[in-house]
Formats: structure tokens, sequence, C-alpha cells
């Protein structure tokens, strides 16, 4: 590896992480570095996975003040994220890599919509929601499958979970963030760990992306808490279409 590739992966694990902090969708800039470098797909997939967790970790402390009172919600859908991100794991290992890479543009493009009309569907589910809302089965589930595809590719993740406790829980966008970082380094952690056991990293590339994405992380609470819900909303759902082109652009 020159110098020059180095910089450039530690640049794009800054990057990455501010945007995983945000938005999500940081590894939209790791995946292709890496790939340009001559990183196989599935050794890059890995590499990377185990290089974005901890700037997850420092993006989820940046938003600690939006966690305050959201500690059992935490701890219940992080179960849910470790059995997903498992799940995501034992696929990527074990399945050709085209075949969810089909799908990943569309889940992208169907997480943008259901963002976009994110605030009418809260309040329709306000008029409808019990006192237990938010404790039935479709959030965990819902949790479970954006762990399941952070865990096997993870672009876009945030923006999935970000559409998934948008429309079920009655909280401000900020607080969903949060809850969406806790989440999505929950995810992270857990791939890094079943990639290093099972798994062939490139131990350099992730530790250069580690590097940078713990800097980014923090950077990128700091600008994401400062957003106003409108401006936030709109970034989440700007970044999540460019990603979903960019996705099928690779395809051709």
């Amino acid at each position: 590896m020159s110098p020059w590739e180095a910089l450039a992966i530690l640049l794009a694990g800054i990057g990455a992480g501010g945007i995983n902090a945000v938005v999500g969708s940081g590894t939209l800039l790791t995946f292709p570095v890496l790939l340009a470098f001559g990183y196989p797909p599935v050794t890059a997939s890995i590499s990377n996975s185990i290089g974005l967790a901890p700037g997850t970790i420092t993006g989820t402390f940046g938003y600690r003040r939006e966690l305050r009172g959201q500690g059992r919600r935490v701890l219940r859908l992080a179960a849910m994220s470790c059995l997903g991100a498992l799940t995501g794991g034992v696929l990527l290992l074990n399945l050709p890599a085209e075949v969810f890479e089909r799908v990943v543009p569309v889940l992208i493009g169907l997480a943008c919509v259901l963002i976009i009309l994110q605030p009418r569907l809260a309040r329709r589910l306000r008029e409808r929601r019990s006192a237990r809302a938010g404790r039935g089965p479709l959030l965990p589930l819902g949790v479970y499958a954006a762990g399941t595809y952070g865990g096997y590719f993870a672009a876009a993740q945030g923006i999935v979970l970000i559409s998934v406790l948008g429309t079920a829980l009655d909280e401000d966008m900020q607080r969903i963030n949060a809850l969406k970082n806790a989440l999505a380094a929950t995810v992270n952690a857990t791939a890094a760990v079943f990639y290093i056991t099972f798994g062939s990293p490139s131990w350099a590339a992730a530790g250069l992306i580690a590097g940078g994405s713990i800097i980014g992380g923090y950077a990128g609470a700091w600008l994401g808490r400062r957003l106003k819900p409108f401006a936030l909303r709109g970034l989440i759902v700007a970044v999540g279409l460019t990603a979903a082109v960019q996705l099928v652009l690779e395809q051709f």
C-alpha cells in the first residue's frame, strides 16, 4: 500500500464516520475506495465493517444527551440488532454478493419514501396508537431486518433504521437519530467481531478506516445535533437517493 493510498483510505474513513453519525451511508465512501485499490469485494466489505465499528461508537457517544431516557428501549432493540448482524454476516460469507446487491437500491429507495412520509405517518399513528406504542412485534422485527441488512452490506443501514424507527416511534427526529446511532453501533460491532473471527480482512485497510471513522464519528455527531429536524430529514433523503443511484450504476 502506497502512502497516497493509505491517505485516501484514511480520509474516506473520516468522511464515512461523519456521514454515519449524521445519516448513515458512509460505506459508500469507503467501499468504492477499497475496490479502486484492488481489494476483492468480500474482503473490502469485511474490512470496511470492521473499520467503521469504532466510528459508530464515537458517533453514539456524541449523541449521548439525546439518548437519555431511552436506556430500556436501546437494550431491547439492541438485542434484535445483534441477532440481525449475525444473520447478515452468515449471508455475506455464504451467498453470492449479486443476490443482495440487486435488492439494496430498492431497500434504500423505499426507506427514503418512508422518511419523506414520516411526519404524516407519525400523525396517523398517534391517532391510533395505544399507550403501549412501539412495544409490539413490528418494531423489533423491523430492527432485526435492518440489522441483517447492515451486517451484510452496511451502506445506508442508518437510513433504513431511521425509516423504521421514525414510523413506529413518536419521538423527536434528533432522539430517533441518536437511537439509530446506538443500534447501528451494535450492528457494526457485532459484525466486526463476527468477521474478525470467521472472515479474512485486510488489517491495514481496516485500521486506517477505524482511525478515520473515530474522528469523523464524533465530528459528525457534533454537526448532526445542530441540524433542524427538517434539514436533517432532507439530508437523509438526499444521501439515500444518491446511494441508490450509485449502486444501480455500479451494476451496469
